[in-house]
């Protein structure tokens, strides 16, 4: 019995309950990077370079049996080794995409802390009555 309470102890901690929904947060947030990227960054990159696709960019490394079609998704298919340095160059693009996006964010947060004004320092409290009538005491005997 005392294990689940202390079970329970920790799953309801503040810093889990943040870290799953950062986790949840994140992964939505890459499923947004990742379409950002391949439905609005790769076509424009793909006509300027001319219809170039970063998925499809791959080097053979075994021999093709015949009838195969020079797909990568084919070739995988036939069990053929392939240097398929499309998709990682696909996945770069992600992260340095989600890299720059997460850096312009900390950024503004960054910049909104700045510009709220600090607090003013609190001025000092009254000393009570009877720290004053001490001192005035302590003063009119060194006069």
């Amino acid at each position: 019995m005392g294990m689940m309470k202390e079970f329970r102890e920790f799953a309801i901690k503040g810093n889990v309950i943040d870290l799953a929904v950062g986790v949840i947060i994140g992964g939505a947030f890459g499923k947004i990077v990742d379409s950002v990227v391949s439905d609005l960054i790769m076509p424009v990159v793909g006509l300027v370079f001319g219809k170039l696709d970063f998925s499809n960019l791959f080097v053979v490394l075994g021999s093709v049996p015949p009838g195969t079609a020079m797909t990568l998704d084919a070739l995988k298919k036939a069990g053929v080794p392939v240097f398929a340095y499309g998709n990682f160059l696909t996945v770069a693009v992600n992260f340095l995409i989600l890299a720059f996006i997460i850096f312009v964010m900390i950024k503004q947060i960054n910049r909104l802390k700045r510009e709220a004004p600090e607090p003013a320092p609190a001025a000092p409290a009254a000393p009570p009555e009877d720290i004053v009538l001490l001192r005035e005491i302590r003063d009119s005997l060194k006069k």
